[in-house]
């Protein structure tokens, strides 16, 4: 790490947060450090259990194409030792019985596939392999409260014990880089304000959008007796605000997924739960859950709204502080992006630390972070400003947006039964292509000149020969 980042090598680095994003930052710093330190406010559970510090760890996660590449490259082999444990995975639109606005998916050949194990599975593989490293140490049950240095440079982090009897001194931790993955909570605006710097600009959209989640056993492998599906997935649109999911855990258990806007939020009663699913535009998952067993509590999540930290913009921040993951950005939830993001950050840490002929200071660097963010936030923050009630500075539609617009929406119309369409379409909402693969020529004709084809009159309960 050269010039502003480290003095030339950095000896010591600090990540603040051992969730996903911090373990694989953990990961690439650990090949320029002499020394990575992550330190966490929770304790580690010893197997694949959810950490109360992850609170949306009991929810819905999928970890899109894009993510699995990046963890493959990050973690050689990953993904085939996460399918070992039993994580399952789902092909689109093959193995997907799908609804979105007003329309049924054709079950056609899978062009894609999500990984849908629990979230805490997946964390602790990636905890186990990275820890394995001699030179990534750990300090567990500790909470950082601010920055060591000035507005030049950060120079380490202060901690502060948690738990029952825990001093409440705090003390410090020197470092010649310290790493934000501390989540969509993060404290960096009032850290960075105490050593006399510029917190960043922030971007917010928030849809108002909330969710609850209940696991429940299926009958069989397939989601029902009368399908080969493996999955269900109603997605909410601005005319059709209820939202609901059913993907397979492993085991012949299912996540349960139902959402709603602000004053309709969905239930964390259980009975209330499975009443509120019969407000999505058509009875299947309704009448799945009726057939089921349920094998938890309902557990409500609320806060979903898009955050977006601009430290690319001018101000005055100190060299040696990096932001990474939700810390730097962070999505609603219902797009699936989060972990993929996570896990694409630390490619991108990666490669611009190893760039050949750029110089690897704090601005270019987190830059690059920001960069490798950039096509989920437009995903996201472009669905969610067209939803009824937005709020927030990142709602303005700027002069390119109506016909941008305008060929999207066409697209949409086309998407989920013309393969020429969604095969890319699919590819961009998963991260592995470039916005500009939906604007290629044979895309392009379809979406100009060809007839909106006809849909599934029903869920397509079987997958096209």
């Amino acid at each position: 790490m050269a010039d502003e980042l480290g003095h030339r090598e950095a000896r010591h680095a600090v990540v603040i947060g051992g969730s996903l994003a911090g373990l694989l930052a953990a990961r690439v710093l650990s090949e320029h450090a002499e020394r990575v330190t992550v330190v966490e406010r929770d304790r580690f559970p010893e197997g694949p259990d959810a950490r109360p510090g992850v609170p949306q760890s009991r929810h819905t996660h999928v970890l899109i194409e894009g993510g699995q590449h990046a963890l493959d490259e990050l973690l050689p082999g990953f993904m085939k030792e996460l399918g070992e444990l039993g994580a399952p995975r789902v092909g689109m639109p093959e193995d997907m019985v799908q609804w979105q606005n007003g329309h049924w998916f054709r079950r056609t050949e899978a062009t894609t596939s999500i990984s849908t194990g629990p979230r805490a599975q997946l964390e602790w593989l990636v905890r186990r392999r990275v820890l394995a490293d001699p030179r990534i140490e750990t300090v567990e049950g500790a909470e950082t409260v601010g920055l060591l240095g000035d507005s030049s440079r950060v120079r380490g982090v202060l901690l502060r014990e948690r738990g029952a009897g825990a001093s409440k001194e705090t003390r410090s931790l020197e470092a010649d880089l310290v790493v934000d993955a501390s989540g969509r909570g993060t404290g960096a605006a009032d850290w960075l304000a105490a050593i006399g710097a510029e917190p960043p600009h922030e971007e917010t959209i928030d849809t108002g959008l909330a969710y609850s989640t209940r696991i429940y056993r299926g009958p069989r492998d397939s989601i029902a007796d009368t399908s080969d599906a493996r999955a269900y997935y109603m997605i909410p649109n601005p005319g059709q605000v209820y939202g609901g999911g059913v993907l397979p855990l492993g085991g012949g258990r299912y996540m349960v997924t139902l959402s709603g806007l602000r004053e309709d939020r969905p239930p964390t009663d259980e009975a209330a739960f499975e009443e509120y699913a019969l407000r999505l535009p058509h009875p299947l998952i309704g009448e799945w859950l009726a057939k089921s067993e349920p094998e938890s509590a309902v557990f409500g999540f609320r806060k979903t709204a898009n955050i977006r930290r601009r430290y690319d913009r001018p101000g005055r921040r100190p060299a040696g502080f990096l932001a990474t993951g939700d810390a730097l950005c962070a999505f609603n939830p219902i797009y699936g992006q989060g972990m993929a993001v996570a896990a694409m950050n630390a490619v991108a840490l990666r490669r611009a630390l190893a760039h050949p002929k750029r110089t690897a200071t704090t601005r270019a660097v987190q830059k690059a972070l920001l960069d490798s963010s950039k096509q989920a936030w437009e995903i996201s923050a472009g669905a969610d400003k067209k939803m009824p009630g937005a709020t927030g500075n990142g709602t303005a539609t700027r002069a390119v947006d109506k016909p941008v617009g305008w060929y999207l929406g066409r697209l949409q119309q086309r998407y989920p039964s013309n393969p020429v369409v969604g095969a890319p379409f699919r590819s961009v909402l998963s991260l592995t292509s470039p916005m500009s693969a939906l604007f290629a020529p044979a895309v392009a004709r379809a979406v100009l000149f060809d007839p909106v084809p006809q849909t599934p009159a029903g869920p397509p309960m079987r997958r096209e020969e």
